[in-house]
């Protein structure tokens, strides 16, 4: 039986660590797929400076005039006014990255292509995130809520809110009818 060549993930530098993974990961990227808050996400297995390119948005190209003729999709990427790529299938790692209203990365469209780019530093462990802008918010997103880290605190404040003012309010009210009891 013939001894078996593997290829090798290239990590920066082209050397692989004794564990069998480049830069700390069995991929050879600089993020893993793990689960989040909103299904499966991908998150940073090292730290990542700005202005890094990390991952490419892969899958065929459709014409938008297909895309109107198909079902929905939810990883359709809308690369400009006549072309989609449909990131659906599995090999396309970009489809996990989820949406954040706060994001620290950004896709970057050049020649029908889409590279994702990170625009702050991310430090290891966590979730790599962009802005999927405001046409897929409102289409997927906005009926089950955002999930993103500021969106989930900007609803715990508003709730806080609404709890300190029902108390305020039911406080007046008990006063009132202790005050009206009292004449």
């Amino acid at each position: 039986m013939a001894a078996r060549s593997s290829k090798t993930n290239g990590s920066r530098n082209g050397a692989r660590k004794a564990n069998g993974k480049a830069n700390g990961t069995s991929n050879g990227h600089p993020f893993r797929v793990g689960r989040s808050r909103t299904g499966l996400g991908l998150f940073a297995t090292e730290d990542i400076k700005k202005g890094t390119y990390i991952a490419e948005y892969i899958g065929p190209l459709m014409t938008n005039k297909e895309c109107d003729e198909t079902p929905e999709n939810k990883y359709w990427f809308e690369v400009n006014s006549r072309w989609t790529i449909n990131g659906a299938t599995r090999k396309n790692i970009a489809r996990y990255f989820n949406h954040s209203c706060r994001p620290n990365a950004d896709p970057m469209i050049r020649d029908r292509r889409v590279r994702i780019k990170t625009i702050k530093n991310i430090k290891a462990g966590d979730e790599i995130t962009y802005d999927y802008g405001k046409d897929y918010c409102d289409a997927y997103i906005k009926p089950h809520g955002c999930k993103c880290d500021k969106c989930i605190e900007k609803r715990a404040k508003e709730r806080a809110e609404a709890r300190v003012a029902s108390a305020r309010r039911k406080k007046r009210a008990a006063a009132k009818s202790a005050q009206a009891a009292a004449r």
